[in-house]
């Protein structure tokens, strides 16, 4: 029984080793088969199977160009497309790729605003909820500034700062997370790093109201009332009608301290310490 079970697995093995052999060499074949073509026709044939959605015939069109016509323009504007026509795929780690090697041959090349985008927006797409790991979501924010920095006067440049705003948004929301969880776990000094992070990095999020009330609530739990005070007054300052300050402020006024009495001046005092450079 043992040696029929063993017998199978490795037949299975084998035909699946067979199959993929087999379509490499039609892929191959497909690819090698050279008919000479101009380059225009060929990079038209390409872009009308991208049109139809053929992504995979459009990607080997589009190679062909490369192929017959190496040092064309058209050549440096196929290498870009193959990797668009892969974005379009959802084949996103070819079209990083791809963009890739274009920037690597061509940094200067008329498309290379786009090839930067379109590696942006690879890593973008496929960011997914706050509850798993934020890699590719550090990835997009770090390509999305790539765009905005090298090219900020560029069509592509408003967009990747929209989806910047966003990035940075999901950003934040995985160390609320994180920080909240902390929190509910008595792990109180962790909690507070991760809330400060928030304030301090994404201060222009959504999530800032929110960690400047659970850093209230976190002091508050270590006995830092001089801290937890400087961060409401903080909350009330710049977000006096939020239903975050109402909860910091009965909070704070339950400790015997108002954050509306204090002064400008010891409220920036107070706040340097805990978050240097806060408002």
């Amino acid at each position: 029984m043992r040696f029929t079970k063993a017998y199978s697995i490795v037949l299975v093995a084998t035909a699946a080793i067979a199959l993929t052999a087999c379509q490499s060499r039609r892929d191959r074949q497909q690819e090698l088969a050279y008919v000479e073509r101009p380059v225009e026709q060929l990079y038209n044939q390409a872009s009308t199977e991208l049109d139809k959605r053929s992504y995979d015939k459009a990607v080997l069109l589009f190679n062909e160009v490369e192929r017959q016509h190496p040092y064309s323009e058209w050549a440096r504007r196929a290498m870009v497309m193959t990797a668009f026509a892969h974005y379009q795929a959802r084949n996103y780690d070819e079209a990083i790729e791809g963009a890739r090697r274009y920037l690597s041959l061509h940094p200067g090349g008329s498309e290379a605003d786009y090839a930067y985008y379109l590696i942006a927006v690879s890593y973008f797409d496929q960011i997914t909820d706050v509850g798993r790991d934020q890699a590719i979501t550090e990835q997009a924010r770090d390509a999305l500034m790539d765009v905005v920095r090298r090219y900020p006067e560029s069509q592509y440049a408003r967009d990747a700062s929209v989806k910047l705003d966003m990035v940075r948004d999901q950003l934040a929301g995985k160390d609320m997370e994180v920080g909240r969880w902390y929190l509910r776990n008595n792990q109180t000094l962790a909690a507070i790093k991760r809330f400060r992070t928030v304030v301090k990095k994404y201060d222009t999020t959504s999530h800032t109201p929110e960690a400047l009330h659970r850093l209230v609530e976190a002091y508050l739990t270590v006995g830092l009332r001089d801290q937890a005070l400087a961060v409401g007054s903080t909350l009330g300052y710049n977000y006096p009608n939020s239903d975050w300050y109402k909860m910091s402020y009965r909070l704070l006024t339950e400790e015997g301290v108002d954050p509306e009495a204090v002064d400008e001046k010891t409220r920036r005092s107070w706040l340097q310490r805990i978050l240097p450079g806060g408002k």
